[in-house]
């Protein structure tokens, strides 16, 4: 009967004596398969990453060197006399491109950031964690201040030996630089976040000048000392201990998720990497018996810990899933690079789910990843709808709490409002007001107000009706607002008009 050759013979039987290749017979049943080498758990102190090139590194790059360019770019892009994107706490206007939302929208804020984390459960549940290996800004800063670490100290083996050797010129000023230059970074990175804020053409004069706010020099200098030690210290540390998103991620996951895997029914077992491919069959030898004749078998992976040496936070890989992989796929390009070079398939390391390693068919579609895609594209709508539903025109009428009411000669009674009229819209217009609740009630004054597009204003408005006519001492009135050239844009809103108290 046909008996299938296990992967991997992890049970090893210390009385049994290894013989040399040379010196075994062919025939000899004892194991000389040792089991494979795996990796502790990551360190907490540093992890010195190997750069490495290839397919996934080059779309990581690209996608980093975007995602940089747009947040360090997009506070210098006007729309008009203003930023693009500003936040402005101080009118409380908040800027994003043409539109400009207030406090009273953060509903819409609060929407947005459930969107987002819909989205990325979506991508967790489709495609496990490659939000962290390609767009996390902790991975982004990171794998920039690797990029300057590897250019200014060299290469990975060069850095162990400078910092086990005793301290020279060269590793010193090496050292400086390195620093120096993540510093310059954080600093740009904190004075960017800032001109989210602020101005940054005015934020960078005055900075410069030393004539800055001391909260914006506070913000900048948090902001530097922030980055410089999560991106240049830290690193994985925030990855493993301090990202919640590392930790509930695996609630996620099911046998259909694409992850980042390591094949071991092809890499096990393992061949040393000193030894020719000519000694595979007489290195490390795994008999067993098929369809009667003895065979000899041994794994594609010839243990390089290349792809540990790659990994931003220190994992091996080939010890199977683990929550500390943020999914870059540096190993894939290094596993591949070495495969290419052995005349091997590449593919030893992929993007794989658990399905397909056993065998069976991976399914994309299936009832976790539908309800998360309903959801999203749902809220999706209901957004849409409700910006495009969105009347371009907020108004806030305080009552003058000053003067409650004022009493003139001809029998009249007189109530004043502070009116603030904000125009949402991307163009200007002229508003006519009227008042309606009470007979013979009119505005004194001021009936029509022009307001920039995305601008604000405020004006104090009087409203008058004949004594005699108030039965009450509080009526309930209504405001309109209505846009001469689009009468859709209108606003009614709801205020009392107080008098004298009736005997």
């Amino acid at each position: 009967m046909t008996q299938r050759i296990p992967l991997q013979n992890l049970t090893t039987d210390p009385s049994v004596s290894h013989h040399t290749p040379s010196s075994q017979p062919s025939h000899a049943q004892p194991s000389s398969y040792q089991p494979p080498h795996r990796s502790k758990p990551p360190k907490l102190g540093h992890v010195y990453v190997r750069e490495i090139g290839g397919f996934f590194q080059r779309i990581r790059r690209r996608s980093n060197w975007l995602l940089m360019a747009l947040y360090f770019g997009l506070p210098w892009v006007n729309w008009g006399d203003r930023p693009l994107v500003w936040f402005d706490l101080s009118a409380q206007e908040f800027h994003l491109f043409a539109a400009t939302f207030y406090p009273q929208d953060f509903i819409l804020l609060t929407w947005i950031l459930v969107l987002c984390a819909f989205g990325l459960f979506l991508i967790t549940v489709a495609a496990g964690r490659v939000w962290c290996g390609y767009s996390c800004p902790q991975s982004v800063w990171t794998f920039l201040f690797i990029w300057f670490e590897h250019r200014l100290e060299g290469p990975r083996h060069r850095r162990i030996r400078r910092d086990k050797a005793p301290r020279t010129l060269d590793t010193l000023w090496r050292k400086t630089a390195k620093h120096t230059a993540w510093l310059l970074i954080a600093l740009a990175t904190g004075a960017t976040f800032v001109g989210y804020f602020t101005p940054i053409r005015a934020l960078v004069v005055d900075f410069i000048s030393l004539n800055a706010h001391p909260w914006a020099l506070f913000w900048i200098g948090f902001f530097t000392v922030f980055t410089y030690l999560n991106a240049g210290w830290l690193r994985h540390q925030v990855c493993l201990h301090m990202c919640p998103y590392s930790r509930f991620q695996s609630a996620m996951f099911d046998a259909n998720t694409l992850i980042v895997s390591y094949d071991a029914a092809r890499g096990e077992p393992r061949r040393n990497h000193l030894q020719g491919n000519h000694l595979q069959g007489n290195h490390l030898k795994n008999n067993h018996l098929h369809k009667g004749i003895e065979t000899t078998r041994v794994g594609d992976c010839i243990d390089c810990e290349l792809c540990v040496q790659v990994c931003p936070t220190g994992i091996d890989i080939r010890d199977g899933l683990q929550y500390e992989c943020i999914g870059c796929a540096a190993c894939i390009d290094a596993c591949d690079s070495v495969m290419a070079r052995i005349n091997k398939p590449l593919g030893l390391v992929r993007y794989t789910t658990e399905r397909a390693l056993s065998g069976k068919t991976t399914r994309f579609w299936r009832p976790q990843l539908i309800a998360y895609a309903v959801a999203l594209l749902s809220m999706v709508v209901l957004l849409v709808s409700f910006l495009n539903a969105r009347v371009p025109i907020d108004v806030d009428i305080v009552r003058d709490r000053q003067t409650l009411f004022e009493g003139t000669a001809d029998g009249r009674v007189i109530n004043y409002y502070n009116v603030t009229l904000r125009n949402h819209d991307s163009q200007p217009h002229r508003y006519a007001l009227s008042a309606a609740g009470l007979p013979g009630l009119r505005l004194q004054g001021v009936e029509t107000i022009e307001v920039e597009a995305n601008k604000t204003r405020h004006l104090r408005i009087a409203l008058t009706v004949e004594e005699d006519t108030l039965r009450l001492p509080s009526h309930s009135i209504e405001l309109h607002f209505v846009a001469l050239d689009d009468p859709s844009i209108t606003s009614s809103n709801e205020t009392r008009f107080l008098g004298p108290q009736r005997e």
